[in-house]
C-alpha cells in the first residue's frame, strides 16, 4: 500500500508560506504536489526585517539561489550586529547614547567569531582583565572586529566581494515574499491559489481532509501547513491546539511602525540593526538604501497605542498627523504543540517572541528545516511528531529565556515598565545560564569557527545563544563574572597569548576601517544605482 504524502496544502503566502513551498519543493525533489493558498489582500506584518547570519548557507543557498540574487530583488543590505542604545541609562526614547561610566550607552550583539587562546574563548581573558582593572575597555570593542567597522559605517565586504566579516541582513520582507512566490512558482512547480478560506473539512480522526474556499474550490490533501499568522486558522481554530502564552517572562506585546525616509548622502547607511529603549519597550530601525524601516516594540499594559505613537513619533522627528502606521499587536509564546495530527504551524501561526535579537526568519527555515527532516507519509509515526514539538519547543525556550535577560538584567527602574521587568520569574535554564556566567564559565559552547555559523546547522538549531551572546549582552548591560576563570591562574603563557590577540583585534580593526568601502558604496554598487 502507498502510504506517501501526495499533496501538501499550505495555508497563507507572505514570508512563513513561500519559503515553507520553496523549500519543500527542493526538499521534496518535486514528487509532492504542493499547493499554497493565499487570500489576496491580507495586510503582512513588518516594516523591515532583520536576520541572523546562517540565512544564506541554511536557506538560500540550499535553493541555489546567490546571495546577490535575491537581495538585489528584496533592497537588501547588511548587518553585522544588533547595536544596543541606552539600555543602561534612564531618560526618554533617543536615537544618540547618554553616557554611563564615562562612555556612550552603547553595546553591541556582533556576529564576529570569538577567538581562542589555548582553547579558552578571548572573552575569558577579558573578563579577568576587567576584574583585575588592567582594562576598561568594553568587551564588544575589546574582542570583535566589527563595533569599530560599523562605527566608520563601513560594509563587510570588499568591493570585489571578498567577505571580511560575518554578516546577516536586512530586507523588505514583502519583496522576499514576492521573490520566493515567483521561484517557488515557476523553478519548483508549486500552484498559487489566491482565494481566502472559508472552511476546514476534517474527518472522524479530526484529520484535515481538506479547505474549502470562497470561490468554491476543494483543496484536498495529506499533510496542511498552517502559515496563516497570529489567526492560527488551522492549528488552533480547526485544531484546537492552546497557545501557551509566555507574557510572564516578555511584557512586550505590541508595535507602531512606519518606514522612514533617510539621507544617504548626508548620514550614510548604517550596516548594523539598532535597538534603541523607550519608556516601555524599545525601537528597532532597520536602515536600507534611501529608507529605515522603524518599529516601537511596547507593552500596552505601560502605555497606550496614543502615546506610544507620540513617543515613536518624536524619537524621529514625525508628524503623527501626516504619517502612515502600521499598528501590531501580536501574542507573545507558542502552541503547546506545533505539529499536531496531519497540521504543522510555521512561523507567526506557531510561536513568536518580539524581533529583539531578529529570531523571526530563523525561527521560520529552522522549523521547514525540521519538517524536511522529520517529513511523515500518511501513518503519521508519532516519534517524527514528538521529535519535530520538541526541537520547536527548546529552540523557542532558549530564545523566550535569552531575550528576557536583556531586560531583566538592565539597570533601568525610571519607568514602572523597567521596574515591572525585574519582578517577572527567571526560567530554570536562564537562572543557570547567568550563574554559570558569573562563575566564570563558558553559557554554552562559543562561536570560534566559521562552522559554527555555517556549517553544522543541526548543531546551532539546538544551541542558538552561544557563549558569546550571552557576554555580549550580560557585560554590555553591565553584569560581570563573580570572578575570573580560576585556571587562568596556572596559563601565564595563556594569557600573554590572549593580550597579542586582543592587539591583533585592534590591528584588524584599522585595517578593516582602511580597506573597506562604505556601507552606502558598496550597497549602491551592489543595487546599481547610478
Amino acid at each position: 500500500m502507498d502510504t506517501r504524502i501526495k499533496t501538501v496544502v499550505i495555508l497563507g503566502g507572505g514570508t512563513a508560506g513561500w519559503m515553507t513551498a520553496s523549500y519543500l519543493g527542493k526538499a521534496l525533489q518535486r514528487t509532492v504536489r504542493i499547493v499554497v493558498l493565499e487570500a489576496p489582500g491580507i495586510p503582512r506584518i513588518g516594516v523591515g526585517e532583520a536576520t541572523v547570519p546562517n540565512l544564506q548557507r541554511a536557506f538560500f543557498d540550499y535553493l541555489g539561489i546567490a546571495e546577490e540574487e535575491w537581495m538585489r530583488e528584496c533592497n537588501a543590505s547588511f548587518k553585522m550586529a544588533v547595536k544596543f542604545i541606552n539600555w543602561r541609562t534612564p531618560g526618554s526614547g533617543s536615537p544618540r547614547p547618554r553616557t554611563v561610566d564615562g562612555r556612550p550607552d552603547v553595546f553591541h550583539h556582533p556576529f564576529g567569531l570569538l577567538r581562542e587562546a589555548d582553547n579558552i574563548p578571548l572573552s575569558h581573558y577579558w573578563a579577568a582583565s576587567t576584574l583585575e582593572g588592567e582594562t576598561t575597555e568594553p568587551f564588544d570593542y575589546s574582542c570583535f572586529v566589527e563595533p569599530a567597522m560599523m562605527d566608520a559605517k563601513r560594509a563587510p565586504r570588499l568591493l570585489d566581494d571578498t567577505k571580511q566579516a560575518n554578516y546577516a541582513w536586512h530586507f523588505d520582507a514583502q519583496l522576499v515574499a514576492d521573490f520566493l512566490r515567483r521561484f517557488a512558482v515557476g523553478k519548483q512547480g508549486v500552484e498559487h491559489v489566491e482565494d481566502e478560506m472559508t472552511e476546514v473539512l476534517t474527518d472522524d480522526r479530526g484529520f484535515i481532509t481538506a479547505l474549502r474556499t470562497k470561490s468554491g474550490r476543494l483543496l484536498e490533501g495529506d499533510l496542511f501547513v498552517d502559515c496563516s499568522g497570529f489567526r492560527g486558522l488551522l492549528i488552533n481554530q480547526a485544531m484546537g491546539e492552546p497557545f501557551v502564552d509566555m507574557s510572564d517572562h516578555l511584557l512586550c506585546d505590541s508595535a507602531v511602525a512606519t518606514a522612514v525616509p533617510h539621507d544617504d548622502e548626508r548620514d550614510g547607511v548604517e550596516p548594523y540593526t539598532s535597538s534603541i529603549a523607550m519608556p516601555a519597550g524599545w525601537t528597532w530601525k532597520i536602515p536600507m538604501l534611501g529608507r529605515f524601516g522603524s518599529g516601537y516594540v511596547f507593552s500596552s499594559t505601560f502605555t497606550d497605542r496614543d502615546q506610544a505613537t507620540l513617543d515613536f513619533s518624536r524619537l524621529w522627528g514625525l508628524d503623527p498627523e501626516q504619517t502612515t502606521f502600521n499598528n501590531i499587536r501580536f501574542r507573545v509564546g507558542r502552541n503547546r504543540r506545533a505539529w499536531v495530527r496531519n497540521c504543522v504551524s510555521i512561523g507567526l501561526a506557531s510561536c513568536f517572541v518580539e524581533p529583539l535579537e531578529s529570531s523571526g526568519i530563523y525561527f521560520i527555515y529552522a522549523a521547514i528545516h525540521m519538517l524536511a527532516k522529520h517529513f511523515p507519509d500518511r501513518n503519521f509515526d508519532s516519534v517524527l511528531v514528538d521529535r519535530f514539538n520538541r526541537e520547536i519547543e527548546e529552540m523557542f525556550d532558549d530564545t523566550r529565556d535569552f531575550l528576557q535577560a536583556h531586560y531583566y538584567f538592565s539597570p533601568r527602574t525610571d519607568t514602572p515598565f523597567w521596574r515591572a521587568n525585574k519582578e517577572l520569574t527567571l526560567a530554570e535554564g536562564i537562572r543557570e545560564k547567568v550563574e554559570t556566567y558569573r562563575a566564570g564559565l563558558a553559557v554554552n559552547p562559543p562561536i570560534t569557527d566559521e562552522n559554527s555559523y555555517y556549517g553544522n546547522f543541526e548543531a546551532e538549531f539546538r544551541n542558538f545563544w552561544t557563549n558569546g551572546s550571552y557576554y555580549c549582552i550580560l557585560a554590555g548591560l553591565g553584569v560581570l563574572p563573580r570572578t575570573k576563570l580560576p585556571v587562568l591562574n596556572y596559563k601565564p603563557e595563556s594569557v600573554a597569548m590572549a593580550g597579542q590577540l586582543f592587539a591583533e583585534v585592534r590591528r584588524k580593526q584599522q585595517e578593516a576601517i582602511d580597506a573597506l568601502p562604505t556601507h552606502q558604496e558598496f550597497l549602491r554598487r551592489l543595487h546599481r544605482v547610478s
